[in-house]
């Protein structure tokens, strides 16, 4: 949560309210009248997704077929960064095979 009274707080994403464009966060209760407890209702513009759950299959090759796949694991930063040594790792040898003429 980024804003609001649960600030700071972590939790899964239990439901998705698609009609009221609301989502309800594992964890995050209020204790009705009667003393029962339901979940609160938080706006999506006041949550920061931190990770996705990858485990079902469609999702996944969803974000394959976008090239997603990568950003939502946090892995490019590690492809970029090989990408990185690769260009200099090639330029070394460029620069030795110049300097052996």
């Amino acid at each position: 949560m980024l804003r609001g009274d649960y600030k700071g707080f972590e939790g899964k994403i239990l439901r998705v309210d698609r009609g009221g464009y609301r989502i309800f966060i594992e964890g995050i209760n209020r204790e009705k009248a009667d003393g029962t407890s339901a979940l609160v209702p938080m706006h999506p513009s006041k949550v920061e997704v931190v990770r996705l759950n990858l485990d079902d299959k469609w999702r996944a090759k969803i974000l394959e077929r976008k090239g997603a796949v990568e950003e939502a694991l946090g892995l490019e930063e590690e492809a970029e960064e090989e990408e990185a040594e690769t260009a200099e790792e090639s330029v070394e040898e460029t620069s030795e095979a110049e300097g052996e003429r």
